[in-house]
């Protein structure tokens, strides 16, 4: 399928587009992890649109850089400013473009690391997404300072189907974490649950970076074609 891409500006916050030609009723809003709009984030929002979707990326450094031109020292630091209110309050300002300008009927939400955290957030406070896909989210035993809002709490909110993938090896979520989120999960009313655990992968395991391991490798390439079969059934692609 043919795509069109570009860089725009929605409420004048920086934003990737990443669409069909023609556009589509069916819209995923794509939440980086800490690289921000890279490389990366580009390639899996194209991927996705290529399926029939289109997709908004959030940037969590509102253009101040990405891994492309920036430190990872300085985007850790950036990571360690976000603020949640402020962060969820733009990803809800694209969501409404995505419903509004854009003429998506459906749309859901995919993140990465930081963005899987960011993911189940929004799920849980925003019900007009039609999924929730979380990598390997940064939900850490003991919450980071900026971390304002209960992750867990708002998992158990979401009313949306909701697909997480947890690597077994993950250095910066303990196996404790992951489990209040799949407990959050399973306690909901309604919203089915798919939930992957790949044992040996490593935290950020759908990153080209970490495919040296084959471990991590082998992850991506079993759970990337069920994500995206799970957006085009829950956006209706």
């Amino acid at each position: 399928m043919t795509i069109e891409t570009r860089d725009i500006t929605v409420e004048g916050q920086p934003a990737y587009l990443a669409h069909p030609d023609g556009g589509s009723t069916a819209g995923m809003l794509l939440i980086p992890m800490i690289t921000g709009i890279g490389a990366q984030v580009r390639e899996f929002a194209d991927a996705i649109a290529a399926t029939g979707v289109t997709v908004l990326s959030w940037d969590p450094w509102q253009g101040r850089g990405s891994s492309d031109d920036t430190p990872p020292e300085t985007l850790s630091r950036w990571m360690g400013e976000l603020d949640d209110k402020a962060a969820i309050s733009q990803q809800q300002q694209l969501l409404d473009y995505l419903f509004g300008e854009l003429g998506c009927t459906k749309a859901g939400a995919i993140g990465w690391c930081l963005g899987g955290r960011f993911a189940l957030i929004l799920g849980g406070q925003d019900h007009r997404l039609a999924n929730v896909v979380a990598f390997h989210p940064t939900v850490p035993g003991t919450p980071m300072p900026n971390h304002v809002i209960d992750a867990v709490e708002e998992t158990a909110k979401i009313q949306a189907p909701v697909m997480m993938l947890y690597p077994g090896a993950d250095d910066l979520v303990p196996v404790e974490s992951f489990n209040r989120l799949q407990t959050a999960l399973q306690s909901r009313a309604s919203g089915p649950s798919i939930v992957h655990v790949y044992p040996d992968a490593e935290h950020g395991f759908s990153a080209k970076h970490r495919h040296a391991n084959p471990v991590n490798a082998e992850a991506f390439a079993i759970s990337w074609p069920q994500v995206l079969e799970f957006v085009k059934v829950t956006t209706g692609a």
